[in-house]
Formats: C-alpha cells, sequence, structure tokens
C-alpha cells in the first residue's frame, strides 16, 4: 500500500478524508463525518468538512491538519516531517498522536 506520511508520522494514504478528497466521493465524506463525530467527540464535522490532500501535500486540508501544532512546528523548523528532529521521542506535543497510533512513530523511525 501507498505511503504518504504526514509530519507527524500518520499514513495520510489511509486517511479517509485524504480518500474522499482524492476520489470527490460524497458518500465516503458523509460517512467519516458520521464516524469522526463519534471517534473524536466532534459533533459539529460536516461531510462538506471532509476535504484534505495530505498533511505535506499541495491543496486543502481538513481544519484540523492546516492547524495542527505538529505540523506547524516541523514546518517552523524545516523539517518535512519529525522524523529529522532529535527531540521526536521525547516531544509531548507528537506523544499526543504516538500514543494512540503507536504506528505513526514506526513510520517517522522507518524513515532514518
Amino acid at each position: 500500500m501507498e505511503k504518504i506520511i504526514a509530519s507527524c508520522g500518520l499514513n495520510c494514504a489511509s486517511c479517509e478524508a485524504r480518500i474522499a478528497t482524492i476520489a470527490d466521493n460524497n458518500e465516503l465524506r458523509a460517512q467519516t463525518a458520521e464516524k469522526w463525530k463519534v471517534q473524536y467527540g466532534a459533533a459539529a464535522i460536516t461531510a462538506e468538512m471532509i476535504n484534505c490532500t495530505g498533511c505535506r501535500e499541495v491543496g486543502v486540508k481538513f481544519g484540523h491538519c492546516e492547524q495542527c501544532e505538529i505540523r506547524r512546528c516541523a514546518m517552523s523548523n524545516n523539517f518535512v516531517t519529525c522524523a529529522e528532529c532529535e527531540k521526536m521521542e521525547l516531544c509531548i506535543t507528537i506523544k499526543s498522536v504516538h500514543q494512540y497510533v503507536p504506528e505513526a512513530l514506526e513510520n517517522l523511525k522507518s524513515m532514518n
């Protein structure tokens, strides 16, 4: 499977928002919005908000991805991903992702 690794290590290629955006699939947008409402306790998410080309890709970003503190930090340090940061495994900011999605950390480690 294709991998498009975000700054934090998540694989954007497997993200429902990116898949729906690339395929212009409104049904998948609606399904993703409903899933994320429950999964993230975010009742305000709508199908119209489900648009993202990926963290490091050119194009539209999902609201959270556009404002992501991890992405902003990597960009401000001229890093492609957090894998370039020597403090990555001690970083409190990125730990919020890695504690729930350990494969994101593994993706970053495999880039070195």
